[in-house]
């Protein structure tokens, strides 16, 4: 096989890093366009496809170059314990904003209104994924693209449209926001086409986001308890969501 450092060294720059065989295998099986993979140990890696990815063996197999563990450690920042990297090229932001806009939706859009934890980005994203939303948009400063933010999210971030946004571009559709304040979310019936928001893990709300919000809802909570984990909160929603009859099928 030819040496896949310089392919790795040209895409290095703008294409996002999957960190893992399951981020590499979601990412495959959602249409990525994977330019370049390798792995400390290429039989483990097509053993592991064989039991668990059956339907993305052969894209593997054709992709995946065998390098060196030191090799493999220079290329990553946190070496995987599957010994598995690759690089995806990012879906244009362009096509990401035709699918959070299009309308009518069949599933909500989820907001993160100035999300600060990395891993709960990811973890969010990979619920989305599993439920089939629209879309995942953050505000603020947290790049939902960051390294740790698709390691967190398994590859599935090309599952679904990820994006950053401010608050006045978010999609059409009327706005559900997470609040304590709000309204039994059990007594409400999501729409489809809804906007889901969820305000940071520290401060909750943006004022921004809570003035343009049509309803303000609050997960079930026993008394004394402060608060649910973001990514809790938002499989709490969408489970909501999905039990009226949304997606997944």
């Amino acid at each position: 096989m030819t040496d896949p450092l310089p392919r790795w060294r040209a895409h290095a720059d703008d294409a996002v890093l999957l960190d893992g065989f399951h981020a590499l295998k979601h990412a495959l099986r959602f249409g990525a366009e994977v330019p370049v993979a390798v792995t400390t140990d290429r039989a483990a890696a097509l053993a592991l496809a064989e039991e668990l990815a059956g339907d993305v063996r052969e894209a593997l197999d054709a992709l995946l170059t065998q390098v060196s563990a030191e090799t493999y450690a220079s290329l990553v920042p946190r070496p995987h314990p599957t010994g598995v990297a690759a690089l995806a090229v990012r879906p244009s932001r362009e096509a990401n904003l035709r699918t959070l806009a299009r309308t009518p939706r069949s599933a909500p859009v989820v907001v993160l209104d100035n999300p600060r934890n990395l891993g709960n980005a990811g973890a969010v994203i990979r619920l989305a994924a599993g439920f089939g939303a629209t879309g995942v948009v953050t505000t603020g400063t947290l790049d939902p693209w960051h390294p740790t933010v698709v390691r967190g999210g398994a590859g599935l971030h090309f599952a679904t449209a990820v994006e950053r946004l401010g608050v006045d571009e978010l999609p059409a559709g009327p706005l559900f926001a997470l609040d304590p304040d709000g309204d039994d979310i059990r007594g409400t019936e999501l729409p489809d086409d809804a906007v889901l928001a969820f305000g940071s893990e520290r401060s909750g709300l943006s004022a921004e986001l809570r003035a343009r919000a049509d309803h303000l809802l609050a997960l079930p909570m026993r008394p004394q308890v402060s608060s649910y984990n973001l990514a809790t909160s938002v499989a709490m929603t969408l489970y909501h969501w999905s039990a009226t009859g949304g997606a997944p099928s």
